[in-house]
């Protein structure tokens, strides 16, 4: 998946994978219906297209079908998060930061957990 950009559904199916795996194809309609609303015509739809993508792999099991992610869900976490990055703050964490600081987006906990995520680095980058 290296330039793969997932959309928001198949965020939603590989969500659903990443929490629980291997899913039927009538659990992941049950899932996606509860979490997003699909209905089961969506769900399949969606879970062919992944599928020719090579964003899910399919097993058939019995009269029936099984899915589980092809995607590794840090690499595509960290893919999406620099896509973000890039595309709307120049690839600059600071920026985004400074944004949210400005506008008074960040609690004392998200401060505080952002100043022992820096303190960590700044650990490991002198190691």
């Amino acid at each position: 998946m290296e330039q793969t950009k997932l959309t928001a559904s198949e965020w939603s199916v590989l969500d659903s994978l990443w929490r629980e795996s291997p899913q039927t194809v009538m659990q992941l309609v049950a899932n996606l219906g509860k979490t997003v609303g699909w209905a089961k015509s969506t769900t399949i739809t969606t879970l062919r297209r992944m599928e020719e993508k090579g964003l899910v792999h399919c097993e058939t099991v019995g009269k029936g079908k099984s899915y589980t992610p092809a995607v590794e869900q840090e690499k595509a976490e960290i893919q999406e998060t620099r896509s973000f990055l890039d595309r709307v703050y120049r690839g600059s964490v600071g920026l985004m930061m400074s944004a949210m600081a400005q506008r008074q987006e960040l609690s004392r906990e998200d401060i505080a957990e952002l100043r022992e995520i820096l303190r960590k680095a700044e650990e490991g980058g002198e190691q």
